[in-house]
């Protein structure tokens, strides 16, 4: 049976693991209101609606904000 003859450095195990390691790009939606770009399963940043519904007041957000 084959035995390594010297310990594997983390550095390069790491690098040799990150080899095929791919970071998938954020799909963007469009938002059915206010028509912006938007992550899809998050609520929208600009309106507040979530799958047609208003999950977040951003008038009142803003009012508490200031």
């Amino acid at each position: 049976m084959a035995v390594p003859k010297r310990k594997t450095s983390k550095a390069r195990r790491d690098s040799r693991r990150a080899a095929n390691f791919k970071v998938a790009e954020v799909q963007l939606n469009e938002c059915p209101q206010c028509h912006s770009l938007v992550p899809s399963h998050t609520v929208c940043k600009t309106c507040g609606y979530y799958g047609g519904k208003l999950v977040v007041d951003m008038e009142q957000k803003e009012k508490k904000n200031a």
